[in-house]
């Protein structure tokens, strides 16, 4: 079997190291004739997020407070079953995590700057809704609604 090509990078130099992840095979559901019932391709990676030293402290504490509705007991797990082989399930979950970890740890984006709505705009809208009023006001009045 191929070794899963890692380290997997999260940002920057930051990377997700091989060591710090457990790996748990099952048996996939849905079809696949009898390869799906000899063999245990779907794959959970599972990274302790709580304990680990790879990440920075500040995006560690990011990710622990983004990602805390998947979090149990401060471990992420991510599933894959996607794939026949279960090396390939492997690089897909990995990556699902990197891209996952990667997300949570972006810095917030920064604060949205008030602008002004321009003159042309405004006076466009208003053009338009008085426009289309009267198409309006010019039904029902005509021959046959008496």
């Amino acid at each position: 079997m191929e070794r899963v090509s890692g380290p997997y990078p999260i940002r920057g130099s930051v990377s997700l190291p091989e060591s710090e992840l457990r790996w748990r095979f099952s048996r996939s559901s849905g079809p696949g004739g009898q390869h799906v019932n000899t063999t245990d391709t779907q794959v959970e990676v599972l990274f302790d997020l709580a304990a680990t030293s790879a990440l920075p402290e500040v995006w560690k504490e990011r990710a622990l407070d983004r990602l805390s509705g998947r979090l149990a007991d401060g471990v992420l797990t991510v599933r894959a079953s996607e794939h026949r082989s279960q090396w390939r399930n492997r690089e897909t979950a990995a990556r699902r995590l990197a891209a996952l970890l990667a997300e949570a740890t972006a810095p917030p984006p920064g604060p949205r700057r008030a602008t002004r709505v321009p003159r042309g705009v405004v006076e466009r809208r208003l053009r338009d809704k008085k426009r289309r009023a009267d198409v309006k006001r010019g039904r029902g009045r005509g021959q046959g609604w008496d």
